[in-house]
């Protein structure tokens, strides 16, 4: 972790037992991030935030949702699930998979806190499954931005539908997809069943899926940017070698545009 911060600052972000996301706090310290989405984040289709109410949903520790305050939105709500236990799993494998949740990731939202705390933000947490947004628990927001969540779910369509019912203005949504079926079927939308417990991950789409969904949850789609790499950070575990994986490598730069997870982002406005 380059640079030194304070020491009882250095100290909390160390407690961290995995940062999801590479963060850059006071005093140099960087997060060892599973994903470093800094590269990323200037090329993705953002609108207007200055002056907005904003939320992130999903907000793990809490990287779009720092990123919309930077940005100068006047308020900036981030939501997430409380436990582990939480998650929302398939049935088979389920305990087994919180188990190994507990002991790989440790306290579920300590990274969001930390860096709140460091960053001096104002970022107001609800814990809240993105199921259960309504207007009367949460309000309404002039921008929304989820990334990284549908593929948790099972009923994508469902939490779709519940960000709906909150924006009134812009939908950024940026969401892991599945490279190969973005590149063979450019214009169908279709999806891959994972069903993969130990990751909590259901449905991975294409690029087209990943928009139709979107809209058949009662958005119109105004700008799509994808499929792109969504780069592995310092603290993502190692990625395997031999001649599969590295043929899995060059496929991603060749056809995203670097090593990472495959990505789509889209930017929508809810049908009225």
């Amino acid at each position: 972790m380059p640079g030194s911060a304070p020491p009882a600052g250095r100290q909390s972000v160390d407690d961290v037992a995995l940062w999801y996301h590479t963060l850059e706090l006071p005093g140099g310290v960087v997060t060892p991030g599973w994903f470093d989405l800094r590269g990323v984040v200037r090329r993705l289709p953002w609108p207007e935030v200055r002056g907005k109410r904003c939320l992130d949903v999903g907000t793990y520790d809490g990287f779009y949702a720092f990123e919309l305050e930077r940005r100068g939105a006047r308020e900036v709500v981030a939501t997430d699930i409380a436990r582990h236990e939480d998650w929302d799993l398939p049935a088979p494998g389920r305990s087994q998979a919180e188990a190994a949740l507990r002991q790989l990731a440790g306290e579920k939202g300590l990274g969001f806190e930390v860096a709140r705390e460091v960053l001096g933000s104002r970022v107001e947490k609800r814990i809240l499954s993105v199921y259960d947004l309504s207007p009367d628990r949460v309000g309404t927001f002039d921008v929304v931005v989820c990334g990284n969540l549908m593929l948790h779910l099972r009923d994508p369509v469902r939490a779709l539908e519940a960000i709906r019912s909150v924006c009134t203005g812009r939908f950024m949504s940026i969401e892991e997809v599945s490279l190969g079926l973005s590149i063979a079927l450019r214009k169908r939308a279709v999806a891959e069943l994972r069903l993969d417990p130990r990751l909590g991950q259901w449905w991975v789409p294409n690029a087209a899926g990943h928009a139709r969904v979107v809209a058949v949850a009662g958005f119109e789609v105004i700008e799509q940017m994808g499929p792109f790499s969504e780069p592995f950070g310092a603290g993502h575990p190692p990625r395997g070698r031999g001649a599969g994986p590295l043929a899995l490598r060059l496929a991603r730069q060749l056809l995203a545009g670097g090593d990472g997870v495959p990505h789509a982002a889209l930017l929508a406005r809810p049908v009225i």
